[in-house]
């Protein structure tokens, strides 16, 4: 069905397109994709340009800071933004997309108001660390200890595929605070800050060329106890919310950014005339047509989790599932149209192709998120 919007959404839709037109115009080039203090620097003053204007967090609550948009507003505010071509969020993304809507939705009154306000404006960033080398898909085997010390948590191990560590202020950092526990009962959520004693930060570089992940040694590392989200042990709980996000809304820009590479993709196609064939154009037609499909489902989530207090629903793992193939598919068919230019390495399609091998394991691999669909929404029994 198509989405039918109301007058006040209209009159929302094109006062974003006019602030946008003023403001785009004046931003800096874009820093080299190695210069990751550059990026900070770009990444934070586009998120203090939103957070001036009002748009900063436009779909969090009043209480933790945001406009309280509804999820239509937040729809169009990705759909305007991706289409005029403004930053993505770049460094903000663990803070505004993962780490900062969890504390919104798990944290106690005085760590929304330390921590969610200088993620909206930019003030700081936030890294995750989640995986371990030998806890990847199977993240409740993680062995990162944390051993109460008074006031502090005195933390030991390792984490790998640490998103910005390399610029960040804070990292969402799970921990074993009961290693006689069941392994997911034994878990805690730390706010770690990142510039405190024994951490050490070794980038690491992606096929792409990236680094914006690295590994984290972390050697006795002292935590205080008010920095923890949730409850003592309770932090598989609280990751579930922090990957319902990550899963169901933090993914939702990125579709409307591969539809217009698709369109741009048409476009070339046609310039080159490799347009003529029709079993390419047959090929871009199923990708519009599962990407339209992905956008009626993100629809769907976010409205959900507006109905759940916010908090997306295990839909995000279809769409994440989908997502993480369609897109791969996209750049596959990139690699067609564009052809010998497929192995230009300074096309920015080129970086996006390699950077879409990743998607079918970011964020939980395609393998956990089939048996997510089949145990909580199918209803089938657990695999042997």
């Amino acid at each position: 069905m198509d989405l039918a919007y109301t007058e006040a959404e209209e009159e929302f839709r094109g006062r974003l397109r006019e602030w946008l037109a003023a403001v785009l115009p004046g931003l800096p080039a874009k820093p080299s994709p190695d210069d990751w203090p550059a990026r900070r620097t770009y990444d934070t003053t586009w998120q203090r340009l939103l957070y001036d204007a009002g748009y900063a967090g436009l779909h969090w609550p009043v209480d933790a800071g945001g406009q309280g948009a509804t999820p239509t507003q937040h729809l169009i505010f990705l759909e305007e933004t991706e289409r005029a071509g403004a930053p993505y969020v770049g460094a903000n993304f663990v803070g505004l997309l993962h780490a900062g809507p969890t504390i919104a939705a798990e944290g106690t009154a005085g760590q929304r108001a330390r921590w969610l306000p200088p993620v909206l404006r930019g003030d700081e960033i936030w890294c995750q660390g989640f995986s371990e080398p030998d806890a990847g898909s199977d993240l409740a085997a993680l062995r990162t200890r944390a051993v109460r010390d008074g006031d502090d948590y005195v933390v030991t191990g390792q984490k790998i595929w640490t998103s910005h560590a390399e610029v960040a202020d804070w990292c969402e950092l799970l921990v074993r605070t009961d290693p006689d526990a069941p392994k997911h009962r034994g878990i805690s959520w730390l706010a770690m800050p990142m510039d405190a004693p024994g951490i050490t930060v070794r980038p690491l570089r992606t096929l792409a060329g990236s680094t914006e992940f690295a590994e984290v040694f972390l050697d006795e590392v002292r935590v205080p106890v008010s920095c923890r989200v949730g409850a003592e042990n309770d932090g598989w709980r609280v990751t579930m919310v922090t990957l319902s996000f990550e899963r169901g809304t933090a993914f939702v820009g990125e579709v409307v950014a591969c539809r217009r590479t698709l369109d741009a993709l048409a476009d070339e196609a046609r310039r080159t005339g490799r347009w003529d064939d029709p079993v390419l154009r047959r090929r871009l037609g199923r990708l519009n047509a599962g990407f339209r499909a992905l956008w009626r489902l993100t629809q769907a989530n976010v409205s959900e989790s507006e109905r759940t207090g916010g908090v997306p629903g295990v839909g995000g793992s279809v769409f994440k599932l989908r997502y993480s193939g369609l897109r791969q598919e996209l750049y596959e068919a990139a690699a067609e149209v564009l052809g010998a230019d497929a192995f230009d390495v300074d096309r920015e399609w080129v970086l996006d192709r390699l950077s879409s091998l990743s998607y079918t394991i970011a964020a939980g691999t395609s393998q956990i998120q089939r048996n997510i669909v089949a145990e909580r929404i199918l209803g089938l029994p657990k695999g042997r």
